[in-house]
């Protein structure tokens, strides 16, 4: 590995060590707010309404709980907020308007206002359209990444949001606070649920 790439890499471990507990501290003031009440920090009240539609369509509560139960789209509200420059926001902005754009052209609404079954068709068809996340090695990516897009950067970060939620990392996922002996050799189906991390 040359030096700037170590550089590079080094300088992303310390802004996630930087930014680590204020994303701890954003996570734990999303269980203050209650959802009648919330009144988005960086969002407009439009903006806020996609972002809770977009997360609901793409999680939605079945057996488990949706992503808008576990507040994902208030976690991702703060995080706009407190975690993106100026330039950062002014890009959600303009892309959250190009994707209502889009659903006008196509539907003749903003995605809010769509059907269930609209909303799933469209985002199919996104899906389709957009970019696939490369592969990587414990979080180095391998090979050339392709441009992912509006999209599947939001979907990620709604499924971020919804499993970084204490309600789906205790009660959802498999909990152990406090691991104990590892046993390297277990039969798949006895390990049962994802592990919560």
């Amino acid at each position: 590995m040359d030096r700037r790439k170590a550089l590079k890499y080094s300088g992303n471990l310390a802004a996630i060590a930087i930014t680590a507990p204020s994303l701890l501290s954003l996570l734990q003031s999303c269980n203050q707010v209650h959802r009648p009440d919330w009144q988005p920090e960086f969002l407009t009240s439009g903006e806020a309404e996609f972002l809770s539609n977009f997360v609901d369509t793409i999680l939605p509560k079945t057996d488990t709980p949706g992503a808008l139960d576990v507040k994902a789209d208030i976690f991702l509200d703060k995080v706009f907020a407190h975690l993106y420059d100026a330039e950062g926001q002014e890009n959600l902005r303009s892309e959250i308007l190009r994707f209502n754009q889009k659903c006008q052209s196509n539907f003749g609404k903003d995605f809010s206002q769509l059907s269930t079954s609209d909303k799933n068709q469209f985002l199919r068809s996104e899906e389709e359209n957009s970019g696939q996340f490369g592969r990587g090695v414990w979080g180095t990516p391998v090979g050339p990444q392709e441009e992912i897009g509006f999209y599947r950067s939001l979907k990620s970060m709604t499924l971020w949001a919804y499993l970084s939620s204490k309600e789906i990392g205790e009660n959802v996922l498999n909990y152990d606070p406090i691991p104990g002996a590892y046993d390297g050799c277990v039969p798949l189906k006895e390990i049962g649920r994802k592990w919560s991390l």
